[in-house]
């Protein structure tokens, strides 16, 4: 069976080309080509010999997502729909940062599915399917990098429709954009696949070069995990999906609550390592009569005192006609955040980027082929 040198640490891809007689500074070309140039097959690899690639196509595979779809959004939000090699499908989405002319952020998926079921979120109605591999959850970076590469290298997006099977009437941006900020926000739990998150990190950080402080690994609240994230490096950011004040609340919209209940959550979140000047990200859904009154927002305000945090409020983006979850009003929004802000929090109100083609907060929910 052929290696998928995505599988492989760096030092496993040292003995790897150790044993096919190669020298040491080869790992660092490959992994140069791989995590840096973003070659999807050896013919790139220009600077090995003939002989040498030939040889590696006998041993050994690059391994590379299958993109289905893309949709463009009005606002410019991008979503891609991959297919894995066993069929099943995530979602990623490429969401343009207001902070800067082709600075986008990407939202990523850890498990093809979600098994913790949170009420608002389209993903766990499906259930788990399996968690992603670490070269899985890392070839969304890749596949969406080169994909702005090319748009970038040809001014069109023709040059990568060799890579696209995608539904007619797909439409392609000519946005000279770059990734700046990766999010853990996609598909899935990340901290019940923390091994390999874990191994896409540092990959992510060691190999590809991205900053720590551009990536936010998001929660529904795994106690254990958020401890067992604090002990990997690099430390990442921390974004928990808090959503309401009191258990019985939160167990009626974020099952996992009666697992880990709030005290035990904002306690893990004390606990957290914080280098300086930055915070906890906790993220709150508000969801009309439910948790948007003015006591939640004062409960809010005594639950998370002391913790170096900031709040990003997220009014509900429906999921279809048949729950009985509604988006608040937004004068509702407005009086909650004034509360906060007054308490002296940061709050942001979060615009819901891609609603339009099911790519804002919540709605993600990959095509499954039946098995």
């Amino acid at each position: 069976m052929k290696t998928n040198l995505k599988q492989l640490s760096k030092q496993d891809l040292f003995l790897f080309m150790e044993r096919a007689g190669q020298k040491q500074f080869r790992t660092n070309q490959i992994i140069s080509w791989i995590y840096k140039k973003l070659a999807v097959s050896f013919d790139e690899m220009t600077d090995l010999s003939m002989a040498f690639r030939e040889e590696l196509y006998n041993i050994a595979v690059i391994s590379n997502l299958t993109l289905l779809r893309r949709q463009v959004s009005k606002d410019g939000t991008q979503k891609f729909l991959f297919e894995l090699e066993d069929g099943q499908t995530i979602e990623s989405v490429l969401i343009p940062n207001s902070k800067g002319e082709g600075r986008f952020t990407q939202c990523i998926s850890s498990q093809a599915g979600c098994a913790v079921g949170c009420k608002f979120c389209m993903t766990g109605r499906l259930g788990l399917k399996r968690n992603l591999r670490a070269y899985e959850i890392v070839d969304q970076v890749i596949f969406v990098r080169r994909f702005i590469s090319r748009q970038r290298t040809n001014g069109t997006s023709s040059a990568i429709d060799t890579f696209i099977k995608e539904s007619p009437g797909t439409s392609h941006s000519e946005d000279k954009t770059d990734i700046t900020n990766i999010v853990f926000m996609g598909m899935g739990e990340p901290l019940n696949n923390l091994h390999e998150v874990g191994r896409a990190l540092s990959i992510l950080t060691d190999l590809m070069g991205f900053s720590r402080r551009g990536i936010t690994v998001s929660t529904s609240g795994i106690v254990p995990g958020i401890r067992k994230l604090a002990e990997i490096k690099p430390l990442v950011n921390l974004a928990v999906s808090l959503n309401a004040t009191t258990d019985d609340t939160r167990n009626r919209i974020m099952p996992i609550n009666k697992k880990y209940p709030l005290k035990e959550l904002i306690r893990a979140c004390r606990d957290f390592p914080l280098p300086p000047r930055r915070r906890i990200t906790f993220e709150y859904v508000l969801l009309d009569g439910i948790n948007d009154s003015p006591d939640d927002a004062r409960r809010l305000v005594k639950l998370l005192a002391g913790i170096k945090s900031k709040l990003n409020l997220i009014p509900y983006n429906s999921l279809d006609n048949t729950e009985d979850l509604k988006p608040p009003l937004e004068s509702n929004v407005f009086a909650f955040q004034k509360i906060l802000q007054k308490a002296g929090m940061t709050a942001m109100i979060r615009k819901s980027m891609g609603a339009d083609i099911s790519a804002a907060c919540g709605q993600l929910k990959a095509a499954y082929k039946s098995s």
